[in-house]
């Protein structure tokens, strides 16, 4: 059942919220709470950003067009205060959270237990380097998960900070097996950077630890019920939700004390730059984007055929081989180029949700990363990876679903050049996107703030970024901490 959206005419509003990414609703969400009245506007028919999902290649197929996998939706501090599951949303966990086949007939696996995973890996390294943080974990998450302050544990946040702020590549000379490497080789590579650079290790650690702590789950029915979800209780609490309405100018929003802006530097610029200080601006003007991704979806007539038994068991594969082959291809993408053996990062929700495909059949959902803007098919790369590790997948393709870099930004105008992580995240960026000031969320401009993940912590479904930015105006415009 969709969320019941009312239209809307203009009006007077206490806060309005543009955009509704995980980012955009949580920002809803959190002024609504306070017994606000708020607008949260979606440009496009429904609301979700990223959390969408549908039949792409044929009926009865449901794929989920961007997000798919979702360990930080259910380790999201502020997700997890909310009564979803009375909202319809439910997750199922795979047997084993990830896998990464290897070409001598080696898997390396993510599994809830520190030392499970370990011992798979044949590596204490992991266990030393991973133990202790998965013990911090809980005490530094929402520091992590937010802007730049004085951590509640300072030691706990030191000892994950001289980790997290490490390049890739100098954390993987802890390990002694293919394995591990590969492994960790795999988490890093979501940053999206050369693993060579500083700080290139900070996502991949949060990953690995929302695995040991959380597990890296799947949305029944796709990831739209994350959305879906959150919209129905915003509604519930008296929030309002206008869809069809694309903002290109201030003047098209509704009078309101402080309007929040689920968009990244580029469209804030196009929208409220003549508001905004010329500082600002310069800093907006010089916001990085990072690589793009080229999607696959595709709809198949058995499960994906992996050597591997762990990796027929696992909900996302990273398909790279080693350490050295993922850095490889990582550090061609950031210089322009497009590997001949790209990183693929693959899901495989209908072997554990049984909704996405007709009886029988299998969805499968994979992307790598190409340079920003890129407009050339990556299939034949993509598939040949695959085919890599389980020989015979061509064979199982009913049909196949492909977007390109330039092509996701025609479907999110937020993704730019196919950047959905809403910016490189590189050392410079980490903590200051989208530019440096003593509040990111707060724009030059009173009452008007960005809530998107060109805001820190950055990229993924935990709506974290909306959380502080509404916080940030709730303190600012309404003296509500």
């Amino acid at each position: 059942m969709q969320p019941k959206i009312q239209r809307m005419t203009r009006t007077e509003y206490d806060a309005v919220v543009v955009g509704s990414g995980p980012n955009g609703l949580a920002a809803a969400i959190a002024l609504q709470q306070k017994g606000l009245s708020v607008l949260l506007i979606e440009g496009r028919k429904e609301i979700g950003g990223g959390l969408a999902s549908a039949e792409l290649t044929l009926p009865g197929f449901i794929h989920d067009t961007c997000s798919a996998i979702h360990p930080m939706a259910v380790g999201s501090p502020f997700f997890q205060e909310l009564p979803l599951k009375g909202y319809g949303l439910n997750f199922v966990y795979p047997v084993i959270d990830a896998a990464h086949p290897l070409d001598n007939g080696n898997s390396a696996i993510l599994k809830r237990s520190v030392t499970e995973t370990a011992e798979e890996l044949g590596d204490p390294a992991y266990l030393d380097l991973m133990e202790g943080l998965v013990k911090d974990w809980p005490w530094i998450f929402a520091d992590v998960m937010g802007p730049l302050r004085f951590p509640s544990d300072r030691a706990a946040m030191v000892r994950f900070g001289i980790k997290a702020l490490s390049s890739a590549t100098h954390l993987a000379r802890r390990f002694s097996t293919r394995e591990a490497r590969a492994l960790w080789g795999g988490m890093a590579a979501h940053s999206m950077l050369p693993l060579s650079y500083f700080a290139s290790s900070a996502i991949g650690l949060v990953l690995l630890l929302e695995g040991h702590l959380q597990g890296w789950p799947i949305a029944v029915g796709g990831s739209y019920s994350i959305a879906k979800a959150l919209g129905s209780y915003f509604i519930s609490l008296g929030g309002k939700i206008e869809t069809g309405l694309y903002i290109k100018s201030l003047e098209q929003v509704p009078s309101a004390r402080a309007v929040l802006f689920d968009i990244t530097p580029r469209q804030l610029l196009s929208i409220a730059g003549h508001r905004f200080s010329a500082l600002y601006r310069h800093q907006l003007k010089n916001y990085r984007y990072g690589p793009g991704v080229f999607k696959i979806d595709w709809a198949l007539d058995a499960p994906i055929p992996f050597r591997s038994t762990y990796c027929r068991q696992a909900g996302t594969i990273h398909i790279g081989n080693t350490f050295e082959e993922i850095a490889a291809a990582e550090k061609m993408v950031w210089e322009g180029k497009h590997p001949e053996k790209p990183f693929v990062l693959l899901a495989q929700q209908s072997l554990f949700d049984d909704s996405r495909a007709p009886e029988g059949k299998q969805t499968g959902w994979a992307y790598c990363h190409v340079p920003n803007g890129s407009g050339i098919d990556m299939t034949e790369a993509i598939e040949k990876q695959v085919e890599r590790f389980a020989p015979g997948f061509r064979e199982c393709i009913l049909a196949r679903h492909v977007i390109t870099a330039a092509e996701m930004e025609e479907l999110n105008p937020n993704y730019i050049g196919g950047d959905i992580g809403g910016g490189a995240i590189d050392l410079r960026q980490l903590f200051t996107r989208p530019a440096l000031r003593f509040s990111p969320y707060r724009s030059s401009a009173r009452g008007i703030y960005i809530c998107s993940s060109s805001t820190p912590p950055g990229g993924g479904a935990h709506g974290m970024c909306g959380f502080h930015a509404a916080k940030r105006a709730l303190r600012d415009i309404f003296k509500i901490k």
